[in-house]
């Protein structure tokens, strides 16, 4: 008998891939799934997954580091691999050698659009733009030193290309249309928070969706569209009937959402332009300090709004929520965010969430639905440009050993927004790469096996 490094026995293997589910004992070795069998297997270390989901790990495509506590919080989720998609960042090998060694789950990211216009345009901002770089039209000189940066991301290995048009309003359409020329050129794609949010006409998500589709018709880059639910609040079921439509008729369209009925950003942002309380429903006591629990009034907005800060907005009816969690379309991402211990609860909960609330309690998902929604289909979206999610969000022989261990029974989330790094119940073992960093639900000390995933390059 075969000696392996770990060895999880009798635990329910969940495999989107290939529709497995059954009760299996799984062997790791050298950071790869070795066998998987009814048969007993022998290790240096045995789990014993009785009773457990043993299922690919939760593959996150919309997170945003600033520091190694989100990836052990979203450890304790089941997450294995995030992904700064949306947003980005304007210097791939920097992204890259910052989190090298130092993360509990692997890691990657987009060339963004906004880090790039902020550094074109010298805009003051950090994240996001406070200056020029969100409101000014770009000149054909600053447009084509865009594309140049763009260009330069992607040949260093950058897995898509973010933008957030509801940040860069100054961008004018011709702008976007040039940025996906890129973007298809090396057939990555494009993630997009759309530049309009819900239902009320003018510059609405509607039109904001028709804008991307169109682009991406126009250019032939493949779309994802983030955070639907908090993008669409009241039309979020005209937007999946859109993106439903666009992929009938042959476009590469894919979206996700979380699951949670508010949103966050930061208050100084172009979204709390004059006219937000119309776009998106809600007024000032809809929004919340998430550093001190503070629920604002227009005093305070106005004071916050001048300091700069992160806030919350309750904004997304429960019905669209469900509607977003439950429709075939969407991949389940987090949009995750910490900073200094605060922030938003979709960081330490929403897989859990989705795992006790919309599948246990609810009867919402199917638990194979579930999983491949937080697995396979991420994977999907991103393997034709990098390679090595091929072997992510699948349990087979040969396959990277990222996996969950959870029970179906107790799993649900326990973060709130005044306690948003509170862990989950019942998520288990976690093992990125073949290394357990998180053991009986709790983190292992010291554990940083995630590898930073790069797409391929030009002539690979």
């Amino acid at each position: 008998m075969k000696n392996y490094d770990i060895v999880i026995s009798g635990g329910r293997i969940i495999d989107p891939d290939s529709g497995m589910d059954s009760v299996r004992n799984l062997a790791i070795s050298n950071g790869k799934i070795a066998e998987i069998s009814l048969s007993e297997l022998s290790a240096e270390e045995t789990i014993d997954a009785a009773g457990n989901v043993v299922c690919p790990g939760f593959i996150d495509l919309h997170c945003h580091p600033q520091d190694t506590e989100i990836f052990e919080v979203q450890a304790r989720d089941g997450v294995t691999t995030t992904l700064e998609l949306e947003v980005g960042t304007g210097d791939i090998s920097e992204f890259y050698s910052r989190w090298k060694g130092n993360a509990a789950v692997n890691y990657g990211a987009s060339i963004g659009h906004i880090p790039v216009r902020m550094k074109v345009m010298d805009d003051p901002g950090t994240f996001l733009p406070s200056g020029d770089a969100g409101r000014r039209e770009a000149t054909d000189r600053e447009i084509q030193e865009m594309k140049t940066l763009i260009r330069e991301g992607l040949d260093l290995g950058a897995l898509a290309v973010g933008f957030g048009l509801d940040y860069t309003r100054g961008a004018t359409r011709w702008e976007v249309i040039e940025m996906f020329k890129v973007a298809a050129e090396y057939e990555a794609s494009c993630h997009v928070h759309l530049r309009g949010k819900g239902h009320k006409e003018p510059s609405n998500s509607i039109e904001a969706l028709e804008e991307v589709l169109a682009v991406a018709a126009i250019t032939g880059a493949p779309l994802h569209v983030v955070h639907l639910n908090s993008t669409g609040m009241r039309a979020v079921p005209q937007l999946l009937e859109m993106i439903s439509g666009a992929r009938e008729r042959g476009l590469d369209v894919t979206t996700e959402c979380y699951p949670y009925t508010a949103g966050m950003t930061k208050i100084e942002s172009a979204l709390f332009d004059e006219g937000w309380q119309d776009h998106y429903g809600i007024d000032y006591e809809q929004l919340m300090r998430p550093d001190t629990g503070e629920y604002l009034n227009a005093n305070s907005f106005a004071k916050y709004r001048e300091e700069g800060g992160w806030v919350i907005a309750f904004s997304t009816p429960e019905v669209s929520m469900s509607a977003a969690v439950q429709s075939p379309l969407t991949i389940i991402a987090t949009d995750s965010i910490i900073e200094n211990g605060k922030g938003h609860p979709r960081t330490a909960g929403s897989y859990t969430k989705v795992l006790g609330d919309y599948v246990r309690t609810k009867g919402e998902l199917e638990l194979s639905e579930a999983i491949s929604k937080m697995t396979i289909m991420p994977a999907r979206r991103l393997e034709n440009r990098a390679p090595d999610f091929r072997q992510k969000g699948r349990v087979k022989v040969g396959a990277d050993a990222d996996l969950a261990v959870f029970n179906p029974d107790t799993v649900i989330d326990q973060s709130t927004y005044t306690d948003p790094t509170k862990p989950p119940i019942g998520m288990n073992h976690v093992i990125v790469n073949g290394i357990p960093v998180v053991a009986n639900g709790r983190l292992e000390p010291g554990a940083y096996p995630g590898k930073g995933i790069y797409a391929k390059l030009k002539g690979e």
